[in-house]
Formats: structure tokens, C-alpha cells, sequence
């Protein structure tokens, strides 16, 4: 097939990698791979188009110029922007939910608002518009205090402190920046481990991939902020027997549902957020589009040809197709982010070492925030590689992981030793 995959960051380029994996491992004849605007990693497997990635038109035109079979949607701005829209209206089948199907990620308080009318398991919220509602809301929960700003926040939108007055500032700063369309979800704390699920959905059928779990924090222990994510692994031993049976049942389904009922199908993949808390699992949230840094551990271990199960979600036709085979190996994804990152990213340091990583048994590297600056690949944001390790267990793919991990320099540098350890030493426990 000839596919597009539009978007720069690491997600996309997993998405690449996973479809140029597939005629190396003998799946199918190779594709013909593009990427709008990708990144110095992808360029290697797919050629490049200087498409803004959030302007629809251009992005359908790029794709009928090509004539491409399929376009794949990464990030989550271009699908609330519409760029999914205006593709399936150029008539060129496209992975990713529609702008208004989107708002699932696009808007908090509106996915509480599904969730509820589908009677999905999810912690008690208030929405706020004002910071006598949020001071209001606060005590009301108590602490730990969840403050979560209303739309996009790229990752880091959401605050969970102990501290009633940094969720205070949060909120205030979250009303402030968005003027009198601001608004704030101040929830429940929840406890026990989280876990990501990606849901493909078609607008009426779901199948689930295998679960993951990320590390929000930057720091080992999570400790300090939030950040997009700074590593995840799969699969989770710890996790009950049945918990995908019962998300796709209580949760993804009946949402998938309601959506339709609404007149907003939902098509592509829908991000379920849990946690496995001592009252039972609980979505702490939505998004519509693959989780990062989870879905580059999740793609390492899926065997079924990622093409024709996206082409299937675009057109229509999951429930046609046979259950996803998934491979019996762990994969651990490390983050390498810049100096300064979450708060002040620095850019423009040289990367060398890559090549390097990838010479190893059972790793690859994965682009985020990279670019070419007179020849020299330089970081350009501020998570700036994946390096993706397998192994028989989570001990040999964390081994592989962090060894790759090594190879690289990037001059202030910074990633969590930390990922999936805790599940390696049988640490993680559901309430």
C-alpha cells in the first residue's frame, strides 16, 4: 500500500517503523511510506513532505498528489483541528477520529459528559469556570488534589500535588490562558497502578491491544512533574486476568456507542487512561490517538501486519478481521529528553551514538524531538529519542533498553532508570 503518516514526534515514527517492519519480517511486499513532516528518523523508511500537519487541506492534497490508500493521523491537535475531516472528504480512507469525535481528548469536561451518559466507571469531577469554584471543588475532594486543564495541554495539562495551593496556581493559569472559553475538571483522586489501553474502533466495533503502562514523572521514584511521558514497557504480568475483556465491555464499547447514538462515530483509536483502584478500574482518561511513549512499546510486540488493521478501522471493517497476534517477549521503552525538560527544554545540542544503539541485539531508536542542522542531527525538543529494548522478560528488555541507552550522547541529557523496574521486582500490586 502507499500510506501517509502525518505528524514529527516519536508516535509517528513508531508507526513507520512497524510498517516498514513489515515487508523485513516477510508479512507482505514492502509499502510505499510517507510522512508529513516527519522527522530525521522517519526519513530513513519514508519520504518527507514539508505539510503543516494541523492544516487539513493541505495534508488531503499531499495525499491525493500521492494517491495514497491510507492516511494515518498521529497527534492529537491535527485530529481536533479536522485534518481527519478533510481527508475522508478528498474520499482517501484515513485512521483518526473526526474533529468532533475528537473532543473526546479535545475537551475534559465533554468526555466526562460521554462517560456518564455511557455509564463508564470514572472518577467523580467537577467542571469549573472560575477560581471560586475550583478553591470550592478542592476542599470538597480533599487531598491529593487533581486539577485538569480543560483542552490540549500536549501531556502535561494535568496537576496532581498535595499542595492546595499549586493546584490553585494551575487552575488559575489554565482559566487564564484560555480567557472566557476557560475552564478547568477538578477530580477525585485515584488510587492503585494505572494502565494504558489502546482501543481500535471502527465507529461501532473495538479491539483492543495489549495493555501498557507509562511514567508521567520526570524523575526516578516520580519524582517532579508531569511530562509527556518518560518511558513504558509491556506486557504487565501484575495486571488481572480479565481486565481487557472488562474495558472493552464497561468502557470502550459502550463509549464507542454512545458516540454513534450522538451522531459522531468514533473511528481510530481511542486511549483508555485506567486506574486499578481498591473500589475497581476507572478511567482517569480519554484520548483519541496512540499514546507516547506507550504505543512504541505496544507496536514492538504486535505480529499481525499493523497495515491492514488500520485500513480496516478506516474503512469500516474491524469486525472482519482475525484477533491481533501479539509476540511473548517484554519491550521497555526508555526516554532520552534534553537538558531543561519539562520546564525549559534546551535545542540545538548534537546527538551522536544512534547507530551505535541500534547495533545492538534486540534495540531500535525512535525520533521525537530531533532535526538537521548543517548536516549534524541536533535535538529540537524536548523529548528527543525512544530507545526501544526487548528481551524474554522485563529484566532482558530493560538490559537491552538501558544499554542503548548508553551508547547515546546527547551533552545534558536526562531519562528515568526507573522504567518498569518495580514490575520487574514483582513490586506493582492492584489495591
Amino acid at each position: 500500500m502507499k500510506i501517509l503518516v502525518v505528524g514529527t514526534g516519536a508516535r509517528e515514527h513508531a508507526i513507520v517503523h512497524a510498517l516498514a517492519s513489515e515487508a523485513a519480517e516477510g508479512a507482505q511486499p514492502a509499502h510505499e511510506l510517507h510522512a508529513a513532516p516527519g522527522n530525521p528518523g522517519m526519513a530513513a523508511q519514508a519520504d518527507l513532505h514539508p505539510v503543516d500537519a494541523n492544516d487539513g487541506r493541505a495534508v488531503a492534497a499531499l495525499a491525493r498528489t500521492l494517491g495514497v490508500d491510507l492516511v494515518v493521523v498521529g497527534p492529537e491537535a491535527p485530529l481536533v483541528a479536522g485534518v481527519a475531516d478533510a481527508v475522508r472528504e478528498a474520499g482517501i480512507p484515513v485512521f483518526g477520529p473526526s474533529a468532533e469525535a475528537a473532543r473526546l481528548e479535545g475537551s475534559k469536561a465533554f468526555a466526562k459528559d460521554v462517560m456518564a451518559a455511557a455509564a463508564v466507571p470514572t472518577a467523580m469531577a467537577h467542571v469549573c469556570t472560575t477560581v471560586e469554584q475550583v478553591a470550592d471543588a478542592l476542599d470538597a475532594f480533599g487531598a491529593p488534589y487533581v486539577v485538569k486543564d480543560d483542552g490540549l495541554a500536549a501531556g502535561k495539562g494535568v496537576v496532581v500535588t498535595s499542595d492546595r495551593d499549586a493546584a490553585l496556581a494551575h487552575a488559575r493559569e489554565a482559566l487564564d490562558a484560555r480567557g472566557d472559553e476557560g475552564r478547568v475538571v477538578i477530580e477525585e483522586y485515584l488510587d492503585g497502578p494505572e494502565v494504558s489501553l489502546f482501543c481500535l474502533c471502527d465507529g461501532a466495533s473495538v479491539v483492543p491491544m495489549v495493555p501498557a503502562q507509562d511514567f508521567k514523572r520526570v524523575g526516578d521514584d516520580d519524582a517532579g512533574p508531569n511530562t509527556g511521558g518518560m518511558g513504558a514497557y509491556t506486557p504487565l504480568d501484575w495486571a488481572p486476568s480479565g481486565l481487557v475483556a472488562e474495558v472493552v465491555d464497561r468502557i470502550a464499547q459502550p463509549t464507542v456507542d454512545e458516540m454513534a447514538r450522538r451522531g459522531t462515530p468514533f473511528s481510530g483509536v481511542l486511549y483508555v487512561g485506567l486506574a486499578l483502584t481498591s473500589r475497581g478500574t476507572r478511567v482517569v482518561e480519554f484520548n483519541a490517538r496512540f499514546g507516547d511513549p506507550e504505543i512504541q512499546a505496544v507496536l514492538a510486540r504486535l505480529r499481525t501486519p499493523l497495515s491492514g488493521v488500520l485500513l480496516a478501522a478506516a474503512t469500516g471493517r474491524l469486525d472482519g478481521i482475525e484477533p491481533l497476534r501479539w509476540s511473548d517477549d517484554a519491550v521497555v521503552n526508555v526516554v532520552v529528553a534534553s537538558q531543561g525538560y519539562p520546564e525549559s527544554p534546551r535545542k540545538g545540542d548534537p546527538i551522536t551514538g544512534i547507530a551505535d544503539a541500534e547495533a545492538l541485539d534486540d534495540v531500535h531508536v525512535l525520533h521525537a524531538g530531533t532535526a538537521v542542522v548543517d548536516g549534524a542531527l541536533v535535538s529540537a525538543g524536548g523529548r528527543v529519542l525512544s530507545v526501544v529494548g526487548r528481551g524474554a522478560d522485563l529484566a532482558a528488555a530493560r538490559a537491552a533498553s538501558y544499554a542503548g541507552v548508553e551508547k547515546i550522547a546527547l551533552d545534558g541529557s536526562h531519562h528515568r532508570s526507573d522504567i518498569a523496574l518495580k514490575a520487574e521486582r514483582g513490586e506493582v500490586a492492584v489495591p
